[in-house]
C-alpha cells in the first residue's frame, strides 16, 4: 500500500508541475495527454515483449541464470509493464532532450549551405536597379540572385473563376485569397528541379508550377491559369512542374513564367546575397535605397536560436522531474513485490540456487527491464526529432545511431541502480528466517 502511494503521489505531481509550467491550461492539458498517450504505447509495446520473452528464451540451451530472470519478469507481467513504459516515459524526456540540445539544432544549421545568402531585399524599383547592383559590387558582392517579382492574383483555371468557398483545405483556401509573388525567367533556376513536363525557354504561352502547389490546388499539366495582375489579365498554359528545396535559403517562387521579359506589367525586383564583411553595409544600403526591406535572416536565424534555447532551459527542470518520478515508479514497483521475491528466493535457495546465481538473476531482471525501456524511449525521441526536422526545421535529418544503444545503456544502468536500491538485503536473509515468514 505504501508503494502504491509513492507511486500515485509522483503521477500526481508530475501531472501538477505539468500543469503549473504551462502558460496556457489548455496546452498543459495537451501536455498531459501526450504524457499519457505515450504512456499507453508504452505500456502496450512492454507488454508484447513480455509476451515474446519467454518464447524468445531457449530453456534448452539458455544459461540458468537467464533462464531464471526472464520468468522472474514473465511471472509479474503487470509490474514489468509499468517498469518499462514509466521508466521508458522518463528516458523519452531525457534522450528528446539531449537530442534537441546535442544534435538536431546543430544539424538544422550544418544543413544550411556555408555560402547561402543571409540578405533579402524585396521592392528594389526598377529605376534602382543599375545603383543597387552596382553597390553590390562595390562593395565585393559578386554572386547574388536577381529576380523580377510581379504580384497577381488566381481568378481562372481552364475558364473557370475560382475562390476559396468550395475548398476544404485551409491552405489551398489561403492561397486563392490571396495575391502571388510571380516572377518569369528564361533560364530553369540552379536550385529548381523539373518534376514533370519540359522547361521551354521564351515560351510566352508557358507557366511553370512548384509541384506542392500544384498539388494543393489540384492542378496539371495543360492546365490553363489566368491572373489578374494590377488589373491586367495574364493566361498560360502549364507546361512544367518544378521540385523546389524551400530549405535552400534562395529565392523560389510557385509561379515562374520561362520568358526574359514580361513588359507592360508592373515589377519591383528581389535581391539574395551574402552580406559582406564591410562595416556599415546594411545601413549604408539602407540610406542609398531608403523604400527597400532589407530582411536580416542570420539575425532572424539567430532569434530563433535563442529562443530555442530559452524553451531548453525552461524544460529542463521539467524533463528532470520525468525521469526522477520514472525512478519512483519503478522504485515503487519493485518494492511492491520485495517480500514476495524474498520467499521466491529463499525457497530457490533451500533447492539448492546459490546466492550468485539469484544475484545474477535479479541484476539480469533489472538491466533488462531497464534496456527494454531505454530503446522504447529512443526509438520513440528519434520519431518525435524526426517529426520536428520534418514539419517545424523543415530540413532532412539523419538520425544518429548513438542514440539507441545510450539509451539502453542509460535504461540499465538506472533501473540497476533504482532496484538494487528497493531490494537491498533481500538476498542476504537467512533462508530459515524467510522460510517462517512465509503466510500459510
Amino acid at each position: 500500500a505504501a508503494s502504491l502511494g509513492v507511486l500515485a503521489a509522483g503521477v500526481a505531481g508530475f501531472v501538477a508541475l505539468l500543469l503549473a509550467v504551462s502558460a496556457d491550461p489548455k496546452l498543459g492539458l495537451i501536455a498531459v495527454g501526450g504524457f499519457a498517450a505515450a504512456a499507453a504505447l508504452f505500456a502496450l509495446l512492454s507488454w508484447l515483449a513480455v509476451v515474446l520473452l519467454r518464447r524468445a528464451v531457449p530453456e534448452a540451451r539458455a544459461p540458468r541464470w537467464l533462464i531464471l530472470a526472464t520468468r522472474q519478469i514473465a511471472a509479474r507481467p503487470a509490474f514489468a509493464v509499468l517498469q518499462v513504459s514509466a521508466l521508458a516515459l522518463g528516458l523519452l524526456a531525457l534522450v528528446l532532450l539531449v537530442l534537441l540540445r546535442t544534435d538536431l539544432i546543430d544539424s538544422w544549421r550544418r544543413a544550411t549551405p556555408a555560402d547561402a545568402p543571409d540578405r533579402f531585399v524585396i521592392n528594389i524599383q526598377p529605376d534602382q536597379t543599375d545603383a543597387f547592383r552596382a553597390l553590390l559590387r562595390h562593395d565585393g558582392v559578386e554572386r547574388y540572385d536577381w529576380y523580377p517579382m510581379i504580384r497577381g492574383r488566381l481568378v481562372a483555371v481552364n475558364g473557370e473563376p475560382v475562390n476559396g468557398d468550395g475548398l476544404s483545405d485551409d491552405r489551398a483556401k489561403r492561397l486563392l485569397e490571396r495575391e502571388f509573388n510571380l516572377s518569369h525567367s528564361a533560364t530553369l533556376p540552379a536550385h529548381n528541379l523539373l518534376a514533370g513536363g519540359r522547361w521551354q525557354p521564351d515560351e510566352a504561352d508557358g507557366i511553370s508550377v512548384e509541384e506542392g502547389l500544384a498539388q494543393t490546388l489540384g492542378l496539371k499539366l495543360g492546365d490553363r491559369l489566368r491572373f489578374d495582375i494590377a488589373g491586367q489579365p495574364r493566361e498560360g498554359r502549364i507546361t512544367s512542374l518544378r521540385k523546389v528545396d524551400w530549405a535552400s535559403m534562395r529565392v523560389n517562387f510557385f509561379v515562374l513564367f520561362p520568358v526574359a521579359d514580361m513588359p507592360g506589367l508592373p515589377v519591383t525586383y528581389i535581391a539574395a546575397f551574402r552580406a559582406p564583411p564591410v562595416k556599415g553595409f546594411d545601413n549604408a544600403l539602407s540610406r542609398q535605397f531608403p523604400n527597400v526591406t532589407n530582411v536580416d535572416v542570420s539575425a532572424s536565424l539567430g532569434q530563433v536560436q535563442r529562443v530555442l534555447d530559452q524553451v531548453v532551459r525552461a524544460v529542463e527542470f521539467l524533463f528532470g522531474f520525468t525521469l526522477a518520478t520514472g525512478l519512483v515508479v519503478l522504485f515503487a514497483a519493485v518494492t511492491a513485490t520485495r517480500e514476495a521475491r524474498a520467499r521466491e528466493y529463499g525457497l530457490m535457495r533451500a533447492l539448492g540456487a546459490s546466492a550468485s546465481l539469484l544475484a545474477k538473476v535479479q541484476r539480469t531482471e533489472l538491466l533488462g527491464v531497464g534496456a527494454l525501456a531505454g530503446l522504447l524511449a529512443s526509438l520513440a525521441a528519434l520519431a518525435v526529432g524526426w517529426a520536428l526536422a520534418r514539419w517545424a526545421f523543415e530540413f532532412d535529418w539523419q538520425a544518429p545511431v548513438w542514440v539507441p544503444l545510450a539509451g539502453m545503456a542509460a535504461g540499465a544502468l538506472l533501473a540497476l541502480a533504482a532496484g538494487w536500491w528497493g531490494l537491498r538485503g533481500v538476498l542476504e536473509r537467512p533462508v530459515v528466517q524467510t522460510l517462517r515468514a512465509a503466510p500459510e
